[in-house]
C-alpha cells in the first residue's frame, strides 16, 4: 500500500509540474496573439482519433475479452485466482492444470466478462502438459475463443496477453514473441517437475493469476495458453498459479512469460473433453545433459533405453547423444523432452545422434504413454530427465 501511494504521489507531482509549464507557455502565447490550445479541439476530431484501428491492441481486446474468464479457487487452505479460455457456448473452459488442481477439483468458480459468476467442475486434467478443461454450470450462449496456429508464429511478432493477474479480471497486456521452443518446467502442487513445456516466450506482462489465460495474435486468435513466468523477487519454483492465498508469489513481471503453444494444447484439450485424460508422445528413454570440455551443453545423453520403446526399436543405445530432433537442435535433456512432447503419438521424426564420436541419424515412430500420468518416484510411463547435480531452477511462477 505504501509503494502504491508513493507512486501515485510521484505521478501527481510530475503531472502538476507539467501542468504549470503548459499554463505558462499558453499564457505567454495568448499575450502575443497566439490562438488555439488542446482544449479547443473539435469533438469530431477527438471521436475520429478514438476509432479503433484494425489490428490494434484495443481491437484485439474487444474481440477476445468476452472469451476469457476469471477462475476463483477456494479451499480450506485459502483462496486464489487463475484464468481460463471459453471453448464452447455451453461452458467448456481451457485452463492450466495447476489452476484446476489448486481448487481440489471442487472449489472452483468462474466469472465471465459480463460479471456473472457460476460454479465449475473439472472435466479432465493433464499434469504432464499442465492443461485442464473445466465446465461452468448452467450457462449457454457464451462466446468461444477463436483458436489460431502457434506454428505460424515468428520471433518479434506482436502478441497480447489477457487474463486475471492478482484477480484483476480482464487485464490486457501486450508485447512480442521473444522466443519459440523454449523448454520450461511444468508446475503443479504435489507433482514432481519431471517434464517440460515447449513454450512460447513473451515479454507481455504475465503475473500470478494469468495462468490459463490467452496469448493471442493481432487477429485476435489464441496462439498460446499463458502458463508461467519468471518474477522479480521470487525465490523458488512456482506452485499454484492462483493469486492470493497460500499460492501467492512475491514479485512481478520482468518480461519473461511463457505460454503453452495452442497447437500442442488443442489435441490435449480434445482428449480431455472426450475421455478425461490425454496421451503423449514418448521416445522411451531416460536422458541427461551432455557437456563438452568447455562446459557447454551439447546434447542429451541417453541413460536408460526402454526395451521395446520407440528409441530401442530405432536402434538407439545407452550412451548415444541426441543432438537434433528433425531440424531442431537439442542442447540438453530438457530440450529433448520438450521437443518430443511437441509431437503426437505415432508421428515420425528423424533423430540425429552421436555414438563413439560419429554422427548418425535414425527414423523413429514415437510411441505413447497411454495416458498414464507419472507420479513422484515412478519411473514408468514418461520420458525422463536424469537427476543432474548442482542444477539451479529458475523462479518459475504464475
Amino acid at each position: 500500500m505504501t509503494a502504491v501511494a508513493a507512486l501515485a504521489l510521484t505521478a501527481g507531482l510530475v503531472g502538476g509540474a507539467g501542468s504549470a509549464a503548459t499554463y505558462l507557455a499558453t499564457k505567454d502565447q495568448g499575450a502575443s496573439g497566439a490562438s488555439a490550445t488542446a482544449l479547443d479541439q473539435s469533438t469530431a476530431t477527438i471521436k475520429a482519433a478514438s476509432n479503433t484501428p484494425a489490428g490494434s491492441v484495443s481491437q484485439v481486446a474487444n474481440k477476445v475479452l468476452p472469451s476469457v474468464v476469471l477462475i476463483t479457487i477456494s479451499t480450506s487452505q485459502g483462496s486464489g485466482n487463475g484464468s481460463g479460455i471459453v471453448l464452447s457456448k455451453d461452458g467448456l473452459i481451457l485452463t492450466n492444470n495447476h489452476v484446476a488442481e489448486a481448487g481440489g477439483g471442487e472449489g472452483l468458480s468462474v466469472t465471465f466478462n459480463n460479471g456473472k459468476t457460476v460454479k465449475a467442475t473439472v472435466v479432465g486434467a493433464d499434469p504432464v502438459t499442465d492443461l485442464a478443461v473445466i465446465k461452468a454450470s448452467g450457462v449457454s450462449g457464451l462466446t468461444p475463443a477463436t483458436l489460431g496456429s502457434s506454428a505460424d508464429l515468428n520471433v518479434g511478432q506482436d502478441v497480447v496477453a489477457i487474463g486475471s493477474p492478482l484477480g484483476l479480471s480482464g487485464t490486457v497486456t501486450s508485447g512480442i514473441v521473444s522466443a519459440l521452443d523454449r523448454p520450461v518446467p511444468s508446475s503443479g502442487e504435489g507433482e514432481s517437475q519431471t517434464t517440460v513445456t515447449d513454450a512460447i516466450q513473451t515479454d507481455a506482462a504475465i503475473n500470478p493469476g494469468n495462468s490459463g489465460g490467452a496469448l493471442v495474435n493481432m487477429a485476435g486468435q489464441v496462439v498460446g495458453i499463458n502458463s508461467s513466468a519468471i518474477l522479480s523477487g521470487s525465490g523458488g519454483s512456482g506452485g499454484s498459479g492462483g493469486s492470493g492465498g497460500s499460492g501467492q508469489q512475491e514479485g512481478g513481471s520482468i518480461g519473461l512469460g511463457f505460454a503453452i503453444p495452442i497447437d500442442e494444447a488443442r489435441p490435449i484439450a480434445q482428449q480431455l473433453i472426450a475421455e478425461g485424460r490425454a496421451e503423449h508422445a514418448q521416445l522411451g528413454v531416460a536422458a541427461g545433459t551432455s557437456t563438452g570440455s568447455d562446459g557447454v551443453s551439447n546434447g542429451a545423453t541417453l541413460g536408460t533405453v526402454t526395451a521395446g520403446g520407440a528409441a530401442a526399436k530405432a536402434g538407439l543405445q545407452q550412451g548415444d547423444v541426441i543432438t537434433k530432433v528433425d531440424d531442431r537442435q537439442i542442447a540438453d535433456s530438457d530440450a529433448l523432452v520438450a521437443a518430443v512432447r511437441s509431437y503426437r503419438p505415432g508421428d515420425k521424426v528423424t533423430l540425429t545422434y552421436v555414438r563413439e564420436g560419429k554422427t548418425h541419424t535414425a527414423s523413429v515412430t514415437l510411441g505413447t504413454d497411454g495416458g498414464n500420468v507419472q507420479r513422484a518416484g515412478d519411473s514408468s510411463g514418461q520420458d525422463q530427465q536424469e537427476q543432474e547435480q548442482n542444477q539451479q531452477s529458475p523462479p518459475w511462477a504464475s
